[in-house]
């Protein structure tokens, strides 16, 4: 902007609510509308997400963030002259409700009844002749398609190079460039080669001979490679391309510096980051795999602009390839776990006798405790996400964050909700349990039978190959649907090994969501959390999360079936059971994960910690 007082303003925080967040966004805000007035652009559409259409994105990137106060990590602000949205999902409306408060922006909240969904949004606003905007290397490739068309049809423009934040986001962060690091094969279960044959197989099952990558995950699951460009997603920026003669990997040389043997002795040639634009501009008389969902709409438009080249739009065939986990990624799996639970279970031990003799323990040092837990088993490398540390009604906002100057003191009373996990070299762990803390009501502890109930209903489920996510999420979700509640959220979505803690392409939902991709026929190998819950607003907020994996159960005249394994070994909180909502085969299976967490913890605890373990898995 003009001057630096404007620059000072602009880039003070703008996440807490009250006056100063109304004046800061009203500012950026301001400066934005100038920037649209000067380039045309009538709808500035600005999207959550960093090049690589990434669930998570690093703080480089966090637009939406800066130029709307909502810091949660869905969302979409649509900008005009003088109108601002904010569109998010269940998971968020309280949180966004609170940092939108002061502001300008209206709460759009998705799949709510009266309230647009975002396409529809824009296709109103958008008259003939105005123009809409926004950055084509942030969005998603299918998106912005729709974008395209919605301009087409209203005999308007679309400027899929329009960014205007950047030009006033001053105080940015820098770029992300960690160091990458190898996956051996003790770790991974298989070589770069052996995966790249997976994928040629592939390629050629889709009749095509070049494949573009973009989504970081499946690159480095490709490639046995780990980084920390995006927090809890141990990822590094690049793309990649797979021909059926060679590879080439899109990064900066210099973070591979522990990887580089292995990549050359794979036959892999890395190349500067940003050529990937280029060369995909000079492919010629290929057929280029591309995964319109998994790409941006730069990239997705200059390979569909090439007409030298005939582009076949279907999933990554790793998406799949890495999903389904093998042998030694499973065994990794298994055994991490079992660190892991030890440390959740005497997290959980210390919190309920530190609680009962008066400690002043708050939210954000509960959180601290557990991650110190976490950082001393061997091989951790980090959290798979922030600690979500929710006590009482702040634990009713799904992905509620806790910090030390903004956090509840914990009382003897209530729950405390913890949702939380880790990354290590054996793999990824995500963990949810809610805790009594003392005197809990009767609805508490009907909300919390009922939820823990739909955990063990679908974690026990037996079924037929064949099935998906979307079959077998009202395992979960009926005792809760009985007495006419319910969650707004999934129930379950696949994790990665050392990789994203939310992966595709299985998941757990009772309808299909609009670009979620958890539709997967559920295959043995699949890691998938089985997490029902119950959020009140503004009372309280219960899940209860454990990992599950597919294994195989066995073969009749009805066909195949399966059945699910329990990862997760950490007890349940007795104390929060109403044995009147449960029935004897509930009671039955409720004992039976106690037995084996008890079997699977046991030999790692002696004395006191002990006689907790006993009583914490005792049989009801």
């Amino acid at each position: 902007m003009d001057n630096i007082s404007d620059d000072k303003i602009i880039n003070d925080n703008a996440t807490n609510n009250g006056s100063n967040n109304n004046t800061v966004i009203s500012r950026r805000l301001e400066a934005v509308r100038g920037i649209m007035k000067e380039k045309g652009v009538d709808i500035y559409v600005v999207v959550t997400g960093d090049y690589h259409i990434s669930e998570y994105a690093g703080d480089y990137f966090k637009e939406r963030e800066f130029i709307s106060g909502f810091s949660g990590s869905a969302g979409t602000a649509v900008i005009t002259s003088d109108t601002a949205v904010l569109f998010t999902d269940g998971r968020y409306f309280v949180q966004a409700e609170k940092q939108l408060s002061g502001t300008e922006y209206k709460l759009m909240r998705m799949g709510s009844a009266g309230v647009p969904a975002l396409n529809e949004y824009c296709r109103e606003l958008l008259k003939e002749g105005m123009t809409i905007g926004f950055d084509g290397r942030c969005v998603q490739a299918g998106q912005g398609i729709e974008f395209k068309k919605i301009a087409e049809f209203n005999k308007a423009h679309c400027n899929y190079s329009f960014d205007a934040i950047e030009q006033i986001y001053n105080d940015r962060a820098e770029f992300p460039h960690s160091k990458a690091f190898y996956l051996d094969t003790m770790y991974s279960g298989k070589t770069i080669k052996d995966k790249l044959i997976d994928v040629r197989c592939a390629m050629k099952d889709n009749m095509s001979d070049v494949h573009i990558i973009a989504s970081l995950d499946d690159i480095c699951w490709l490639f046995n490679i780990r980084g920390r460009d995006v927090h809890c997603n141990p990822v590094i920026m690049a793309y990649a391309a797979v021909y059926m003669d060679k590879t080439v990997l899109y990064t900066d040389i210099d973070r591979l510096d522990d990887c580089i043997d292995k990549l050359i002795e794979a036959g892999v040639e890395v190349k500067p980051y940003n050529d990937i634009y280029e060369d995909i501009r000079s492919i010629a008389g290929h057929k280029v795999l591309i995964d319109k969902k998994r790409v941006n709409t730069r990239l997705y438009l200059y390979a569909k602009d090439n007409d030298k080249i005939e582009l076949v739009e279907k999933e990554n065939p790793e998406v799949l390839l890495k999903a389904v986990k093998n042998d030694i990624e499973i065994t990794n799996l298994k055994n991490v776990h079992i660190d892991d639970g030890l440390a959740v279970t005497r997290f959980i031990f210390w919190l309920k006798k530190a609680v009962k003799s008066g400690q002043t323990i708050t939210e954000a040092s509960a959180a601290e405790y557990l991650d110190n837990l976490r950082s001393g088993i061997k091989d951790y490398i980090e959290l798979s996400f922030d600690t979500i540390s929710a006590y009482a009604d702040n634990a009713a906002m799904m992905h509620y964050q806790a910090s030390k100057d903004n956090c509840s003191t914990l009382k003897q009373e209530g729950m405390l909700l913890v949702d939380s996990g880790g990354q290590y070299m054996r793999g990824t762990t995500d963990i949810t349990r809610t805790i009594a803390l003392g005197e809990v009501t009767d609805e508490m502890k009907k909300c919390y039978t009922l939820t823990l109930k739909g955990m063990l209903n679908l974690a026990n489920t037996r079924f037929l190959h064949g099935c998906t996510g979307y079959n077998l999420d009202i395992m979960a979700r009926a005792p809760l649907w009985n007495e006419n509640i319910d969650y707004r959220c999934g129930t379950g979505h696949g994790v990665g090994y050392l990789l994203n803690v939310h992966e595709a392409p299985n998941g757990f939902r009772w309808k299909h969501i609009q670009g979620v991709n958890d539709l997967a026929v559920l295959t043995p190998g699949m890691v998938t959390s089985d997490e029902p819950g119950v959020y009140a607003d503004g009372r309280f907020g219960i899940r209860i999360e454990n990992e599950i994996i597919v294994t195989e159960d066995k073969e009749n005249e009805y066909g195949r079936w399966l059945k699910f394994e329990m990862l997760t070994m950490v007890p349940v909180d007795l104390d929060l059971v109403d044995v009147q909502y449960l029935s004897y085969k509930d009671i039955e299976q409720l004992n039976n994960y106690n037995k084996q967490v008890y079997n699977v913890l046991s030999p790692y605890m002696k004395g006191e910690e002990l006689e907790q373990l006993v009583y914490s898995t005792r049989e009801l």
